[in-house]
């Protein structure tokens, strides 16, 4: 229940949004699709974290966060390519499928999915540690190293408008909290004796 709130809360912010000059009422879309991205990237840049901290200390309940965590980033991630896509067709009068970053969110999104499936079958919660903190390294490289075509770099911290980049962290720091009820779901769903 408090996750539905908090979308509807991360749809009231992004429907009050400002304007932008160029994409009018249509940048309101773009917010939202920067701040689903961003608390994606937050919850595998966690997982691995946890993960790491899980591999150095050997404590299993950090596994187990870890691969909630790790879910939590792919479940944003996957869901975040519709909205790229309602972002596209609203700022660019049409799809651009051949834009680099989108064609990397799809090859991450399959490989994340296989990966999060493959680790889901596994008895030790140690080998999702592991993946998460290479599965984040080369997400993370992969943005690096990828150009964009029509996908400006940052489009909200890049503003002058303060009110834009105020809803903006305000729709990010919603979409966190979404992402943190997400990833506390997942948890639950591990063995309760070792639930740390």
């Amino acid at each position: 229940m408090w996750f539905l709130l908090t979308l509807a809360a991360i749809g009231i912010v992004a429907a009050l949004s400002p304007a932008e000059r160029l994409l009018g009422a249509s940048a309101r879309i773009v917010y939202l699709h920067g701040a689903w991205v961003w608390a994606s990237l937050a919850g595998f840049t966690a997982a691995a974290l946890v993960g790491l901290a899980g591999l150095i200390t050997h404590h299993p309940g950090l596994h187990y966060w870890s691969r909630a965590l790790g879910r939590t980033g792919l479940f944003f991630w996957i869901t975040y390519i519709p909205i790229s896509m309602w972002a596209m067709q609203t700022s660019w009068n049409g799809l651009y499928l051949a834009e680099p970053r989108f064609r990397l969110a799809v090859v991450f999104s399959i490989g994340g999915l296989l990966l999060q499936v493959g680790l889901a079958l596994l008895e030790n919660p140690a080998w999702a540690s592991a993946a998460n903190v290479v599965y984040a390294l080369a997400l993370y490289a992969a943005l690096l190293n990828t150009q964009n075509v029509m996908h400006p770099p940052s489009p909200m911290l890049d503003s002058d408008a303060s009110g834009i980049q105020l809803y903006f962290l305000l729709l990010f720091a919603l979409t966190l909290l979404a992402a943190w009820q997400v990833a506390r779901w997942w948890r639950q769903l591990e063995p309760a004796p070792e639930r740390a």
